[in-house]
C-alpha cells in the first residue's frame, strides 16, 4: 500500500469534516452540478486590459507578458465577473459549483510567469465560491463549494518528444507538490468538497490525490473527493491509454465519493462509458459531458442547445445510470436549468459504498 493512504483505505468510516450531507443527498436524489466557466466568461469578451483589471486594479499593470485568457486570474482582478457566473448557476439549479482554478497549479500559472500567484488564486477563488453558496442555501437545498483542481498543461506519462518516448516535462513530485500548494489554498478559503477532474493522465490525477491524501493525515480533515476523467475519443481511453474500466480500478482505493467522466465528448458519445463505469462502479456516477462538438459558428462554440443537453443526460437517468450530472465546455445556466427540471422527474442510481466500505 502506498504510505499516506492508510486512512483513506482503513478509515473509511471516518466522518467528513465538511460536505457531511452530499453522500446522503447523493441517494435522496440525482445532484445537479454547475457547468462551463470559461465559456461564460468567453462572453464578456474581456480585453488584456480587462485581464490585468484595469484601470481600477493596477497591480498587474506592469506584469511582462500577456495574461489574456488566464482565466484564474479573473478572481484577482475581476472578481465580480466570477461571483456573478457561480450565482447564475446557482440560480439555475445547481447543487454544487466548481471554483474557477481549473488551471491555479503553479505549474499551469508559469505559463503567464505568474507561478507565485497559484496560491492566492485557490484561497481567493474559494471565498467567492463559497460566499455564492452562502447566499443561496435553504435548509431544503443546501449548496456546496467544490475545489476545481484540473489536470495541468503537463504530462506524467506521455512523452512531449516524438523523437524520445522517455521524455518527460515534469515528475511526479513536482506536481504533488504543486496540487499540495493548490489545496492548502482551496482548504483555506472554504471548499466543501474537492473535485480532481478532466483526467488524461492518470499519473497526474494520482499525484493529486496522493497529495490530497497527505493533506488529509497530516491535518485530520477529510473532504469528500469526487474523480472526473476524459476519455479523448471513440477509442474509449484517457489520452494516457486507458479503458474506462483500468482506470476505474487504478484510482477506486481512495475511495471517492463520486466517479466519472467530463468534456472531451458530448453526451450522446459519452453514453457508453457512462453505462460501463455504472456496472462496474461501487460509487455514485457522475457525468458532465460537453455541449456537443465545437462549432465555432455557435455563440459558445458548441453544437448542442439546453433542450438537447438535457434530453441526453436525461436518457442516463431514466436508465438508473447517474448520481450527480452537469455540463462542461459550451454548457451555460439555461442547459443547467434545463438538465435540472429534467432531473427532479428522475431516482438516482442505486450504489452500495456503505457495504463495500463495511468490508474493505
Amino acid at each position: 500500500m502506498i504510505p499516506g493512504l492508510a486512512m483513506q483505505f482503513n478509515g473509511l468510516s471516518q466522518s467528513y469534516t465538511r460536505g457531511q450531507a452530499l453522500p446522503e443527498l447523493l441517494k435522496q436524489r440525482i445532484l445537479i452540478l454547475d457547468g462551463a466557466m470559461g465559456t461564460m466568461i468567453q462572453q464578456y469578451k474581456l480585453s488584456e486590459a480587462d485581464y490585468r483589471g484595469l484601470p481600477k486594479n493596477t497591480r498587474f499593470a506592469d506584469h511582462p507578458g500577456d495574461v489574456k485568457g488566464n482565466n484564474e486570474l479573473l478572481v484577482l482582478t475581476q472578481p465580480q465577473i466570477i461571483s456573478k457566473i457561480h450565482e447564475e448557476y446557482l440560480e439555475a439549479g445547481a447543487d454544487i459549483i466548481e471554483t474557477n482554478t481549473f488551471g491555479a497549479t503553479s505549474i499551469a500559472q508559469e505559463d503567464y510567469k505568474m507561478a507565485p500567484l497559484a496560491r492566492e488564486m485557490n484561497e481567493v477563488s474559494a471565498r467567492l465560491a463559497r460566499a455564492a453558496c452562502e447566499k443561496f442555501s435553504t435548509p431544503d437545498k443546501p449548496r456546496f463549494a467544490a475545489g476545481a483542481i484540473g489536470p495541468t498543461p503537463k504530462t506524467a506519462s506521455i512523452s512531449p518528444d516524438v523523437n524520445d518516448p522517455g521524455a518527460r516535462n515534469v515528475t511526479f513530485d513536482a506536481l504533488r507538490a504543486s496540487y499540495r500548494e493548490q489545496i492548502e489554498g482551496l482548504f483555506a478559503g472554504g471548499v466543501d468538497l474537492f473535485l480532481v477532474e478532466t483526467i488524461f493522465d492518470t499519473l497526474n490525477a494520482k499525484a493529486a490525490l496522493f497529495a490530497l491524501d497527505e493533506f488529509f493525515e497530516e491535518t485530520g480533515e477529510r473532504l469528500p473527493v469526487m474523480i472526473s476523467g476524459t476519455v479523448t475519443d471513440a477509442s474509449g481511453r484517457i489520452l494516457s491509454g486507458q479503458t474506462v474500466e483500468a482506470f476505474w480500478n487504478s484510482l477506486r482505493h481512495i475511495k471517492p465519493l463520486t466517479f466519472g467522466l467530463n468534456c472531451a465528448l458530448g453526451a450522446a458519445l459519452m453514453r457508453p462509458y457512462i453505462a460501463e463505469l455504472s456496472r462496474i462502479c461501487d460509487v455514485a456516477i457522475s457525468c458532465y459531458p460537453n455541449a456537443g462538438l465545437p462549432n465555432p459558428m455557435s455563440d459558445t462554440g458548441f453544437d448542442e442547445t439546453p433542450d438537447i443537453t438535457s434530453s441526453l443526460v436525461d436518457g442516463f437517468a431514466k436508465d438508473g445510470l447517474v448520481n450527480l450530472v452537469g455540463g462542461c465546455c459550451g454548457t451555460t445556466p439555461d442547459h443547467i436549468r434545463e438538465i435540472a427540471r429534467a432531473m427532479a422527474k428522475r431516482q438516482p442510481r442505486p450504489f452500495y459504498r456503505e457495504a463495500n466500505e463495511a468490508s474493505a
